[in-house]
Parts: structure tokens; C-alpha cells; sequence
């Protein structure tokens, strides 16, 4: 059991800062007091205990509200990722079985109109109705639910516990340190277990988080600068954004901005050195969806001695290397506290781990002193801009339209984002290139839909007629 996190942080600090965003700011009190209102509400909705809700809104602190309450009301919470297609949405609300769907005003039109349906608005409307919230918490109850491509081209439903949570917070805590001076920035989107973290560890450690509903490099630059928060989790792509928003204005890290935290793919060796120069610490970190967050991480004290390396797992978590080449490189395997119990939905028969090893499908190896380096994020995963795409999901959407025949994906380097899918297909009736990027438009998300669009007369596939995607890019187009 572990106590009930908004209600013992709201008791042991009540008046220090939880968030801040533009020029407002509220306390871990403010927010307890607003969850518990929200909770009633929840329950006026016969939404409390144990029932699954889906959530879908922008990262602002009217959505911090909600999931204190959703906590607060013991919820299962289905985060859902607002660049999604309404097709996408729907099968992961669908798959979920959800009892509710709490919509931001904003986001409403993605969904058909249904009784489910609860905007955010109308929530706030709603008499509450009180009743005895919980002042503890099971370890093994699904905090939150949040859904990850499967090679299957099917998302993935991954449960998240509340033993989960605390376990990769606390080894986080162990690995990068904890101040009472802490502000983590905070501009991943909330419905990210890299941004949903951040929410854990502000409750845990009774932290500040600095919030913006979207990623602004200027202002970045400018809070690193000025020395206002200590830590920001990045993915690549973002992190060169503020770098050279630091080279422009010609500015370096403050002495109280000690981390950032870079995941979601390998950072290019060229970024580490210009973070370097701008006294910025970059630790470089290695997780996913399935491991609550962070697996292992590059300590402090390491960055500028193990560039590229993923440092070494946290405090309660292990990692071995499965199968290892000549050169060491084999699957990259997890095991530890933090790992998910399970899955949901179309998958939730499926074990998530094999002799309590986690299988990841990433490469990777192990140096002397124990250091992970990851060689590549699964042989066919595309890394955009930090998303992860699968291959296999675009392709499926692709072979539902009457005028293809196969379709095969991969991804190709990209200066901005890193990769972007492109997409080869043979046809069995004329169509041109931009009505089937049309149709990706229409039931994919902006990051999946594929740059281009290549007809050629036949896919390469091997003897058991698989297709072979690292082949695709060789193709000679029609």
C-alpha cells in the first residue's frame, strides 16, 4: 500500500509551489482542494473507483486538475494523444473499454457525440456529490493506461501501477538527485509517459513544475538561462531547437540548471558537444512506455565521460544483453519494479515479460563499466521528432484503400526530425500520389503520415515471403 500521493503531499507541504504556468501558479494545497471537488463531480458521474476513464486534453493545469482528481477518485486513466486521427482515437477508446471519456472543450470535435462523452465544461457544471476517497492506494492498481505501437501495426494498451510510478520515480531521485529548489520544465505533452513522469515525481518529491502546453524554444532558452528551473526532459529534435536558440542569443546554462534529461532515440554526438560548450548537462536516458519512464540513465557526473552512452540502469532495475554478437550487441532485456504487469484490450492475454525479463526488440550492448549503448531502437521502428512509428501501422492503413495491392515502410534520415516514414506501394488500380496521401491524412496522425509516396512493381521479400524494409530504400520507382 502507499499512501494517497495528492492528499499526503498536499499534507506535508502544503504551501509550496506544484505548478506554474504563464504568470500564474498554485500550490499542492490549491490543486488537493481542487481535485477533491473534481473527485465528487467524478463521482456524480458514477466514475470512482476502479471504473476507466478516457482523457484526451492539452498539457495545461486545468488537465493537472483532472488527473489529481481522476487519482483522487481511484480511476483508471487512458491517456490519449490529441495528433491522433479520430479513426485512431476511436479503436483506442474501443480497445480500452472505457467507462468515460473526458474531453477537453477544445478536442471535442475528434469524437462522434455519445453518453460517454463528458467535456470539460459540462464536468465543472455537475453537482458533487461527496464521498470517502481513499487514503491509501494498492501497489498493483493501473494508475494509468497509455498506448504504444506494436510491431502487429495494432497499438498497444500498456498498464501503468501506481507501484510502477514510485518505482521509476524513486530510482530517478536516486540517479539525478533531489533539492528543495527543484523546478522540473516541463513541455512534453502530459498524455507522454515522459511527460506523466514529471506529474509523479512533482507529487513525490513535492517539486515545481514550470508547465507549457507546447514546446517553445525561445522560452526555454530563456528559463535555462536565467537559471528558474533545474531539469527539462527533450528528445532530440527539441533539443537542438534550444541549442541554437542558446548559440543565437548567445547564452549558457545557469549554475541551477543541472539536467537534461534527453530520451526517445540516441542524441547525436555534434549535440552533446554544443550542449557541452553552453555548460549545458545532457544525460542521455533509455526507456519506453513499458517501463513507466526511464530505464537507465547517464549520471551527472558521467555526461562528458560517456558521450552516446545511456549510462547504467537505475538503483531497482537491472539489464542484461540477450544473445550477444561477436561485438556484444544483442536484445536489449529490463527487468525491475518499474516494468508493466500487464496489457489491456486486444493484447491483454499476452504476458509482458518472459521469466520476468521484459523483451524490449531494441539493440544494444554493455561497455566494461556496465554502460548501455543502444544501437538501434528495433530493426524497423521510425524515430520522428521523438514519436515512435511503426512501419507496420501505416502500412495496414495503406493496404485498406481498394487501390493497393502491398505496401512496405521505412524511414529515411530527415534534418529537422530525424526520420520520416516513406511509404512504397504497388498498385492494383490507378491512383495518384496525393490522393493516397490524402487518404494517410485523414486516418493517421500528421507524424505517421509518410513524406512520400513511391509506386514500384514489386516489393522486396524474402523466401518466406517477408517483406525485407531495409531493402525498400534500393527500389527503383514507376
Amino acid at each position: 500500500m502507499q499512501p494517497n500521493w495528492i492528499k499526503q503531499r498536499a499534507y506535508l507541504t502544503p504551501n509550496r509551489i506544484a505548478v506554474s504556468f504563464h504568470e500564474e501558479q498554485w500550490t499542492f494545497q490549491e490543486l488537493y482542494e481542487k481535485s477533491v471537488i473534481l473527485a465528487y463531480k467524478l463521482h456524480a458521474c458514477h466514475l470512482t473507483k476502479g471504473k476507466r476513464v478516457a482523457i484526451l486534453a492539452p498539457s495545461t493545469p486545468k488537465l493537472i486538475e483532472l488527473l489529481y482528481a481522476c487519482m483522487q477518485a481511484q480511476c483508471e486513466m487512458v491517456l490519449l494523444n490529441g495528433r491522433l486521427s479520430k479513426q485512431e482515437l476511436s479503436y483506442q477508446v474501443a480497445d480500452a473499454e472505457v467507462d468515460g471519456i473526458l474531453v477537453a472543450d477544445s478536442e471535442l470535435e475528434k469524437f462522434e457525440s455519445n453518453e460517454q462523452l463528458i467535456s470539460f465544461s459540462t464536468l465543472h457544471k455537475i453537482e458533487p456529490q461527496p464521498f470517502e476517497i481513499a487514503s491509501e492506494w494498492h501497489d498493483d492498481f493501473a494508475l494509468t493506461i497509455m498506448y504504444t505501437s506494436g510491431t502487429t501495426g495494432f497499438p498497444k494498451g500498456v498498464c501503468q501501477t501506481v507501484g510502477n510510478h514510485s518505482a521509476s520515480a524513486v530510482s530517478s531521485a536516486l540517479n539525478l538527485g533531489l533539492t528543495e529548489q527543484d523546478a522540473w520544465l516541463c513541455t512534453v505533452p502530459i498524455f507522454h509517459i515522459s511527460g506523466f513522469s514529471i506529474i509523479v515525481r512533482s507529487l513525490l518529491y513535492g517539486m515545481k513544475i514550470r508547465l507549457y502546453e507546447k514546446f517553445d524554444a525561445q522560452a526555454c532558452a530563456q528559463e535555462i538561462a536565467n537559471g528558474s528551473v533545474t531539469k527539462m526532459s527533450v528528445v532530440a529534435v527539441t533539443l537542438e531547437h534550444i541549442l541554437s536558440e542558446m548559440e543565437r542569443t548567445n547564452v549558457t546554462a545557469h549554475p541551477n540548471f543541472t539536467t537534461m534529461l534527453a530520451g526517445g532515440g540516441p542524441v547525436p554526438a555534434a549535440y552533446l558537444q554544443r550542449a557541452q560548450s553552453l555548460r549545458l548537462c545532457v544525460a542521455q536516458t533509455y526507456g519506453m512506455t513499458e517501463t513507466s519512464s526511464q530505464t537507465s540513465t547517464l549520471a551527472s557526473e558521467d555526461a562528458f565521460l560517456k558521450m552516446g552512452s545511456a549510462g547504467k540502469p537505475l538503483f531497482f532495475n537491472q539489464i542484461i544483453i540477450d544473445a550477444p554478437n561477436k561485438e556484444g550487441i544483442g536484445e536489449i532485456l529490463v527487468r525491475g519494479p518499474h516494468v508493466t504487469p500487464r496489457y489491456v484490450g486486444k493484447f491483454k492475454d499476452q504476458p509482458t515479460t518472459q521469466d520476468d525479463w521484459l523483451h524490449t526488440g531494441d539493440m544494444g550492448y554493455l561497455d566494461e563499466q556496465g554502460f548501455l549503448y543502444v544501437v538501434d531502437r528495433r530493426s524497423d521502428l521510425i524515430i520522428s521528432g521523438g514519436e515512435n512509428i511503426y512501419p507496420a501501422e501505416i502500412e495496414n492503413m495503406l493496404l485498406a484503400h481498394e487501390a493497393v495491392k502491398e505496401a512496405g515502410v521505412c524511414g529515411v534520415e530527415d534534418a529537422k526530425w530525424g526520420q520520416v516514414p516513406v511509404a512504397f506501394v504497388v498498385l492494383k488500380a490507378p491512383i495518384t500520389e496525393k490522393q493516397l496521401l490524402d487518404f494517410c491524412k485523414r486516418n493517421l496522425a500528421s507524424y505517421k503520415t509518410p513524406k512520400t509516396i513511391h509506386v514500384v512493381s514489386e516489393l522486396p521479400r524474402n523466401g518466406s515471403n517477408k517483406l525485407l524494409r531495409r531493402q525498400l530504400n534500393g527500389l527503383e520507382t514507376q
